[in-house]
């Protein structure tokens, strides 16, 4: 089985694949202060619970946008699994050509979001992810990674909103029945959802108007994807999974090279 890890800033998704099936998955908080032993003991105990055998796991991979927690996990890997990991970096075969002026400075969740986008839906293609931070990527019909645009994510910007003025609350995220808000909540969750929604729309037609992709596949993932997505214009479909899924494709590609801690 395979054990699979997608890092970001606030949350880690961890899946666990039985060939090419997702068996189980969870979403635990990233905490850059935890321990080895203390991450290997999540585990053993979410294993546990959901009745996994633990010695059935004989792969691990990392996509991690989160570099000081990595020592961690990767020693949780070795200890608690005997199993040195994956970590998508460079040297890691995807067989996506990435465009970028310096491939390197591209974070590891797009491109494993490309590669799953890419082989699930074809090109061209544009992947919302919704996280952090919201990042739009572009793959070519030709299966080549163009670029893309990133932007403060929801939660982020509605708590700096909160942080930098004086009278606005802190409030609940949910869709406001009017456009007006008849009060100071109201207003702001207006303001949050459609004013997001707007910014996903113009970034999504920009991209398509500037490379001429009527035809353009448009997902979403991330952790509030379905949330927004359904009040834009442009998203077709929400793939929750997607970013394990290529996780998964990733380590097919690399698994002759894989060797037991």
């Amino acid at each position: 089985m395979l054990l699979a890890f997608d890092i970001g800033n606030t949350n880690m998704v961890i899946g666990i694949y039985e060939d090419e099936k997702l068996i189980i998955n969870w979403r635990i908080t990233t905490d850059r202060q935890k321990t080895a032993d203390e991450y290997g003991m999540l585990l053993y105990n979410l294993l546990i619970h959901h009745n996994v055998d633990r010695s059935k796991i004989d792969a691990v991979i990392f996509s991690s946008v989160v570099p000081p927690i990595m020592g961690s996990l990767e020693q949780m890997s070795r200890k608690y699994f005997n199993v040195d990991p994956i970590v998508i970096g460079p040297g890691i075969k995807t067989g996506i050509p990435i465009l970028y002026e310096n491939p390197r400075e591209v974070g590891a969740d797009r491109i494993v979001n490309a590669v799953a986008g890419l082989e699930k839906y074809g090109g061209p293609l544009i992947i919302v992810d919704f996280g952090t931070a919201t990042t739009f990527c572009a793959i070519s019909e030709k299966g080549e990674y163009l670029g893309g645009v990133i932007t403060p994510g929801v939660n982020i910007s509605l708590e700096a909103l909160v942080q930098r003025t004086s009278k606005l609350p802190k409030i609940e995220l949910i869709k406001p029945k009017t456009v007006i808000g008849k009060n100071t909540i109201s207003a702001m969750q207006a303001g949050m959802i459609y004013g997001y929604t707007g910014l996903v729309d113009e970034i999504i037609w920009r991209i398509k108007d500037e490379q001429g992709w009527d035809n353009a596949k448009v997902i979403a993932t991330g952790g509030i994807a379905e949330f927004i997505a359904k009040d834009t214009k442009y998203i077709q479909e929400v793939d929750k999974y997607l970013t394990l899924e290529g996780l998964r494709i990733i380590y097919e590609k690399n698994k002759p090279h894989i060797t037991k801690g």
